[in-house]
Order: C-alpha cells, then structure tokens, then sequence
C-alpha cells in the first residue's frame, strides 16, 4: 500500500495495488473507487483530503 499526496489538487490516493484500475465508481462526494479487470479495488482517491 502507498500513500500519495498531492498538494496542488489537494487530493489523496491510497493505492492499494499495483494492478491496473480499468473503473471508478464515486461511493460519496470527493470519494472514488478504483477497480481493476476483476473487480478488485485497488486504490481509493480522496479529494479535498486536508479538510
């Protein structure tokens, strides 16, 4: 699992794996989902993460 947080968007994105995400889906306002070919999540993006 990594950790990246981006300053300029303010935006925060645990990767979880390092398969490729092929569909999002938003599970609430500022928060995504990332799913990989089987349907695996394999990252969450976080906006307005600092708040």
């Amino acid at each position: 699992m990594k950790l990246n947080y981006f300053a300029d968007t303010d935006s925060l994105y645990i990767d979880l794996s390092e398969r490729t995400s092929v569909e999002s889906r938003e599970i609430s306002e500022g928060v995504m989902l990332d799913y990989d070919g089987d349907g695996y999540l394999v990252g969450i993006d976080i906006d307005n993460a600092s708040a």
